[in-house]
């Protein structure tokens, strides 16, 4: 379980805003719900995953977060405080971090498993909603109230880990990254590079696949697949000069679609080849994707609405489907239901996921948002 977008539209308030990104950050939310729908099927055996890489898409997310904030913040700071910075990234991304909570407290019972989560339905009511109330801070949770027994920082809703390492990496942005000269930013770009490459090539599972937990190891691995790509996106923010590429969003679409999607290299053998698959496609392959998507246009008034529609379900659609993933894995693994079976009901999730999050987008987040921007944003 991996995985998350920004939940931005990648613009300022005077600047160019690429759509294309929008887009694409929608098409790879998809793939992750896709990947996790699938994953139970594979039976832990990582090669049997039929959307191998679908993990991957959270080490995109964080490109396109790092490019995000460089690109709408970089050359505001003479007329915007840390405050006012910490306020809007609030904004943008918590009220659905609530709502996600909400929603994995209400599934959590419906998930009871005697196989998948046995002691779920030994969890007194009061635990429930302390979770749910320390989810809403995106504070890690401690062992004890990890309720769900897979290990998770936040077990009523999984791929919250990664807007725990997004609201780090905000931090560090406001802190230190965003005063750093381009040469600097470069050598650390450099240096987490490398750190990524020895992660991903020395794993024992040959991948990077981890993160979600507040283990020393989990943490090492969640750090190390941040730094790199917010790093990079913030270095391409300073230094990219979009030029004109045409029927890129179709072309970036594929090229992740295929990514995500590429079978397992290297086997039980050569574990080392899908490690270094996993890290050169975050290194070379999701920086080139951003830069040929922003060189992009999207014409058409159908082409454009298409575009805004995968970027406004991204986020929600990243935040709330994993509740939906937990009840669907606990009634395949209950009655042992196979693929050719499940798939129907795969559908569903899929579309009540799309659902779930367009309807969280329009009915929830808007509202709130601009309810808190006109009240604290003055």
């Amino acid at each position: 379980m991996n995985t998350l977008p920004s939940g931005d539209s990648v613009f300022s308030d005077s600047k160019s805003h690429y759509e294309i990104l929008d887009g694409l950050r929608g098409v790879a939310a998809i793939m992750v719900v896709l990947f996790h729908i699938l994953e139970i099927f594979s039976g832990g055996i990582h090669a049997k995953q039929i959307i191998n890489h679908g993990y991957l898409a959270v080490d995109f997310f964080f490109v396109l977060s790092g490019f995000v904030v460089g690109h709408a913040y970089d050359d505001r700071w003479n007329k915007m405080t840390i405050g006012g910075f910490f306020k809007r990234r609030l904004i943008r991304l918590h009220p659905m971090i609530v709502i996600g909570m909400i929603v994995g407290a209400i599934c959590f019972y419906f998930s009871a498993s005697p196989l998948l989560f046995p002691t779920i339905s030994q969890i007194p009511i009061w635990k429930l909603l302390l979770v749910m109330v320390i989810g809403f801070t995106l504070i890690p949770v401690p062992a004890s109230l990890e309720i769900r027994g897979w290990g998770e920082m936040h077990p009523l809703n999984g791929p919250a880990w990664t807007l725990f390492f997004e609201y780090v990496g905000n931090l560090l942005y406001a802190l230190v990254l965003r005063k750093l000269s381009t040469k600097i930013l470069a050598i650390l770009v450099f240096i987490a590079g490398c750190a990524l490459i020895h992660l991903a090539v020395t794993s024992p599972n040959g991948d990077i696949i981890g993160g979600w937990s507040i283990e020393l190891a989990q943490l090492r691995i969640g750090f190390t697949r941040f730094l790199y790509p917010f790093l990079v996106g913030l270095l391409l923010s300073r230094i990219f000069k979009p030029g004109l590429i045409k029927n890129s969003f179709i072309w970036c679409s594929l090229f992740i679609i295929l990514i995500l999607s590429f079978p397992r290299i290297g086997g039980n053998n050569n574990l080392w080849l899908n490690g270094l698959y996993d890290s050169l496609s975050i290194i070379i392959l999701f920086p080139l994707i951003v830069c040929i998507a922003a060189s992009g246009q999207v014409k058409g008034k159908n082409s454009q609405a298409f575009c805004k529609f995968l970027g406004n379900i991204s986020y929600p659609i990243y935040i709330v489907h994993y509740p939906l993933i937990y009840i669907f894995s606990a009634w395949v693994v209950d009655n042992k239901i196979s693929l050719s079976s499940a798939w129907p009901i795969g559908l569903v999730v899929l579309l009540g996921a799309i659902t779930l999050a367009y309807a969280s987008f329009k009915l929830y987040d808007l509202p709130v948002r601009k309810w808190l921007s006109q009240n604290f944003m003055r």
